[in-house]
């Protein structure tokens, strides 16, 4: 008796053993590696040189570019106008000399600064002048540096533009994201969930767990970025966070409420552990399943921000499941019933006929599924006619921050007094032998406002052209802004005319032949990786609902959602927001968190109507796994948009763009598309719809027995 007495503690005490070194296993992670959250910025670049195709033809003329120069640069173009307008004199001419030599020689400055030039109309002078690449942090204090000496012109107002001023602009931008971006998201989580659950100790729960994924995924992230092994960028960034956040919050919701549903029956907290866990992680790994493999699809691509979102994201994905399926478990074990205090689990918690609002939907559904899918199905198709309208070619440079930002102004003024692309030429890259054909050619393309090799002096037509290892350097400026599309056509049509040249071996790169090439790449890369991510979803679909029919039936859906979310957003983008286009990768990104993110919540009702379907049948099984799942996957869709559209607080038109997309793309699947078109899909098709799953010929007939 005593043997079997004491075996029964011991069995007590193994039971209470593991929930406990989950908790302190992850308290120490927390503890030891939460900090890598604020510290990823310091292996992050914003250099946006580092994230070009990798194969394209402007990305091996930036290899070969870095031969001309004596050392690596960053130009600064300044840009002088009189003040309250007008002709700009010899006098301040004679100035703004003497304030770029000043300006040569602030710490960070790269050498001799060019000459300063008038612009035609007399009203403007430009000057560039080079620091060095690679000050990093320091490139603010380098600008200050530059601005205060130029500055110094009687009568003039000097703007600095150009790559320097832009790439400064980008960091202020990123100013702050680690902790700004993720205390708005958080607080945005936590209001949501406590309006939710009414619950004190349950949202604090499900946010730390979420803190301890992010910090788990930072560190690790952090790791493979200081050895080179994956790049990460400002944006990168912030969307791993609201990734990880977004992503361990779903999950947790997903297990704490099929805990709640065992505790409501009578189990006991151990027990109600184990039965949530056990009936819900094939849901929830299904699902990271998806959004992971989506993103890892992402490798695919040759645009390398692309490619370094794919493996940080996946990542983060498994983080935060690892968060969802250890820690929380642990911690609602120890909790128990007091988790959701004030709000006690009831009996009616357990059943379908508990969750009031989710029956009457139920209800609607049940009484007219062809109706209620056939009008859903038109009103997605009417938002999706207008996605063809959404343009990604590009952001132009005034679009780019959502707020004024200095160096866009200078552009402008730049532009105003000067061909449009001055100061950002496009480079080409040819044989010395060739170099007076290849100038000719480059010259007489429409578009072309001059053209002339780089020279020994640093200025093109100033000396002798400089050869190196047999090849020369041709700077060809643009009338056109180097961001505008007509700028693009220009740069299609100087290869055009070099690239046949004998003997020349021309490439034409440049900033604006890398922002053509960005956007060819990222139309390729959506036909490549489309397809792939679509099979991903497909396949885990099957293996998870061991059917044929419903997983095509739940791919077209959120396909159907996505491109509805498509052309509401092209609406909002160009009528309110005034966005002329997207950024070439924003339809992919979209597609991609839109798509595998849509699914996860397809997959939390499917299982559960399967579930109930062996049960209780598929008309039955339909009805109760949308009236069980209702409120917790709505919740689940609430806090994902509401964390997505915690982006909006970095002022980047990017950002914005996929935060809006994101946010209404989960919210238009979570209300419309699981709550409607796909439980009355399954429902007018009946059993067949598990083809060729057994509930396909037994359903019906467990269906009218109950």
């Amino acid at each position: 008796m005593a043997s079997a007495s004491g075996k029964t503690a011991a069995g007590r005490w193994a039971r209470w053993l593991v929930p406990v070194v989950l908790l302190l296993v992850w308290l120490g992670v927390g503890g030891t590696l939460g900090p890598y959250a604020g510290k990823l910025g310091e292996v992050s670049t914003n250099d946006q040189a580092a994230f070009l195709p990798q194969s394209a033809e402007s990305t091996r003329v930036l290899d070969e570019q870095k031969a001309f120069e004596r050392e690596q640069t960053l130009p600064v173009i300044v840009v002088w106008t009189a003040d309250g307008g007008g002709k700009v004199g010899d006098e301040q001419r004679a100035a703004a000399a003497e304030a770029v030599r000043r300006a040569a020689e602030v710490p960070g400055a790269a050498g001799q600064a060019s000459p300063v030039l008038p612009s035609k109309d007399g009203e403007a002078l430009q000057a560039v002048v080079p620091l060095e690449s690679g000050l990093g942090e320091e490139l603010p204090t380098a600008l200050d540096g530059v601005r205060e000496a130029v500055s110094d012109v009687p009568g003039a107002r000097a703007e600095l533009a150009g790559p320097a001023a832009s790439q400064a602009d980008l960091s202020d931008a990123f100013a702050g994201i680690d902790g700004l971006l993720l205390g708005v998201a958080l607080i945005a989580v936590l209001v949501i969930l406590l309006l939710v659950y009414r619950s004190v100790l349950l949202p604090f729960v499900i946010i730390l767990g979420a803190v301890f994924a992010l910090g788990l995924a930072c560190a690790v992230v952090y790791a493979l970025a200081d050895r080179d092994v994956v790049r990460v960028d400002g944006q990168v960034q912030g969307i791993l966070s609201i990734l990880v956040i977004g992503a361990a919050t779903d999950y947790a919701l997903l297990l704490a409420a099929r805990y709640r549903e065992e505790l409501a029956s009578g189990a006991d907290r151990m027990a109600a552990v184990v039965a949530a866990v056990r009936r819900s992680a094939g849901a929830i790994t299904a699902s990271a399943a998806t959004v992971a493999l989506g993103l890892l699809a992402l490798l695919a691509s040759d645009l390398t921000n692309n490619r370094a979102l794919g493996p940080v994201g996946a990542i983060g994905i498994v983080c935060s499941v690892l968060s969802a399926l250890t820690f929380l478990p642990a911690v609602l074990v120890l909790l128990g019933r007091a988790a959701y205090w004030p709000a006690r689990p009831k009996a009616s918690d357990a059943t379908a006929e508990g969750h009031a609002v989710w029956r009457r939907v139920a209800s609607l559904v049940g009484r007219a599924p062809r109706r209620v899918w056939a009008v859903t199905v038109v009103v997605l198709a009417v938002f999706a006619a207008f996605a063809p309208s959404l343009s990604s070619k590009g952001v132009p440079l005034d679009e780019i921050f959502v707020n004024d930002a200095p160096s866009v102004a200078a552009q402008e003024t730049l532009a105003r007094h000067f061909p449009a692309g001055s100061g950002n030429p496009a480079v080409i890259i040819a044989r010395a032998d060739r170099a007076e054909q290849v100038t000719a050619a480059a010259a007489g393309v429409e578009g072309v406002s001059a053209a002339a090799p780089r020279t020994g002096s640093g200025q093109p037509g100033q000396g002798a052209p400089l050869v190196v290892d047999g090849r020369v350097r041709i700077d060809a400026t643009l009338e056109d802004a180097a961001d505008s599309e007509a700028a693009k056509q220009t740069v299609q049509r100087l290869r055009d005319a070099v690239h046949p040249v004998p003997g020349g071996e021309a490439l034409v790169g440049g900033y604006t032949a890398q922002q053509y090439d960005t956007q060819e790449t990222a139309a390729r890369d959506r036909t490549v990786i489309v397809p792939i991510v679509l099979a991903i979803i497909l396949l885990i679909l099957v293996l998870l609902l061991r059917s044929l029919l419903t997983p095509v039936l739940l791919v077209a859906t959120v396909a159907l959602n996505f491109l509805a979310t498509l052309g509401v957003s092209s609406l909002v983008f160009q009528h309110l927001l005034g966005f002329s286009g997207t950024d070439a990768s924003v339809p992919l990104y979209g597609f991609v968190f839109l798509v595998a993110l849509g699914v996860d919540y397809n997959i939390f009702l499917m299982s559960r109507v399967r579930e109930e379907s062996l049960t209780h049948g598929v008309r039955q099984g339909v009805l109760r796994g949308l009236t069980t799942t209702g409120g917790v996957i709505t919740s689940a869709g609430v806090v994902l948009a509401a964390t997505f559209a915690a982006l909006l607080v970095i002022p980047l038109a990017f950002l914005a763009q996929i935060a809006f997309i994101v946010a209404f793309g989960v919210l238009l699947d979570t209300l419309v598309v699981r709550s409607l078109l796909v439980p009355a899909l399954v429902l007018d098709i009946g059993p067949k719809a598990w083809w060729p799953s057994r509930l396909s010929r037994t359903g019906g007939e467990a269906g009218r027995a109950g």
